[in-house]
């Protein structure tokens, strides 16, 4: 890649022109910018913004690490983040593990090494001492929806207990009775602390509501589809009526079993997801779900990250923000009809 020198040479300046014409082009004589400019395009000279930064002892950029980048949710983060990040003249650069905790480490260091300000980082599973490594170099971390309960680190969260909780409770105020809880294994926090909220909305209903737990291996489609062929029977037998997902995704598979089953949504089963994932609303019945609060946990977390840079270590108190989840209501749990007054 072509350097300064290069074009410093190619134009007949001097170097300090050419960083003029970079940094402050208005001190620079109209005929000599045009003559520098135009050694900056035939050369195809790009300048290194990060090489200055570190120079300068500083940088415009923070990290943002997401578990799965195909889930609204952290797209929704990523936005919050870049806009806030828009207004103040900085950049969000954003990687996306895969949901593999080796990537997610892998990741992490990158963006130790290519030394962003900050790092603001959505796991699914602890990463404590992959955290607490990079808070060691230097490097301010910001926990998105996921509670450490270290009190070391700011944290922006969803109550996920609360979405379980209005899942559970929207299905038992139509008149659902007998429901299911459709979810991965408790080691993802998120999964466990849903888990809880309906377990705690049952429990209210005092008796009246049963409950069973169906575990799945993943939260993906597949783990959907399997679940649902075991519901099947349960639904057709006046033994289920009600269906919560962890996430939209299953929910989505969970429907599209039923269909080919010829199990009615939601006249004999009512069905809804939990996380208001974008790639699940596009099926033959718009799904009920949990609005997650995305672009506010991406803005308020970048807002935190950059009050602990500029505070430093020693002047910088760790907080918790907590979001509120909100009910959206859609026709896979009460109906096209119904749905349509929601609007």
């Amino acid at each position: 890649m072509p350097s300064i020198s290069d074009v410093a040479r190619h134009a007949g300046v001097a170097l300090g022109t050419v960083s003029n014409v970079l940094n402050h082009p208005a001190k620079v004589a109209p005929a000599t910018l045009e003559k520098v400019q135009k050694a900056i395009a035939e050369l195809g000279f790009v300048r290194n913004s990060n090489a200055q930064q570190l120079a300068a002892g500083r940088s415009r950029s923070v990290g943002l690490v997401v578990i799965d980048i195909s889930n609204s949710l952290f797209v929704d983060i990523a936005r919050g983040a870049q806009r806030h990040a828009a207004e103040l003249g900085m950049n969000v650069l954003v990687a996306n593990s895969d949901n593999r905790i080796d990537q997610q480490r892998a990741d992490l260091d990158f963006f130790d090494e290519a030394r962003v300000s900050g790092i603001l980082l959505a796991p699914m599973e602890d990463a404590s001492e992959d955290v607490a490594r990079i808070r060691r170099h230097g490097r301010p971390t910001v926990m998105l929806n996921y509670d450490t309960g270290r009190g070391d680190c700011c944290q922006v969260l969803v109550d996920n207990e609360e979405v379980g909780y209005l899942a559970a409770r929207h299905l038992i105020d139509i008149g659902r009775t007998s429901l299911a809880f459709v979810g991965g294994r408790d080691y993802l926090q998120p999964v466990a602390l849903r888990r809880r909220g309906v377990r705690r909305a049952v429990a209210e209903a005092g008796g009246r509501v049963t409950l069973e737990e169906v575990p799945t291996e993943n939260l993906d489609p597949p783990g959907g589809l399997r679940a649902a062929e075991g519901l099947v029977a349960k639904v057709r037998g006046g033994r289920l009526d009600g269906v919560i997902a962890v996430t939209d995704l299953l929910a989505m598979a969970i429907i599209q079993v039923f269909g080919a089953q010829g199990v009615d949504v939601p006249g004999d089963v009512a069905v809804m997801g939990c996380d208001h994932n974008s790639a699940a609303w596009g099926g033959m019945i718009p799904l009920t779900s949990v609005q997650m609060q995305g672009l506010d946990m991406g803005r308020e977390g970048l807002r935190l990250l950059l009050a602990e840079i500029a505070a430093g270590p020693v002047g910088h108190e760790h907080v918790t923000t907590v979001l509120r989840p909100e009910l959206v209501v859609r026709e896979s749990t009460v109906g096209r009809a119904a749905a349509l007054t929601q609007l």
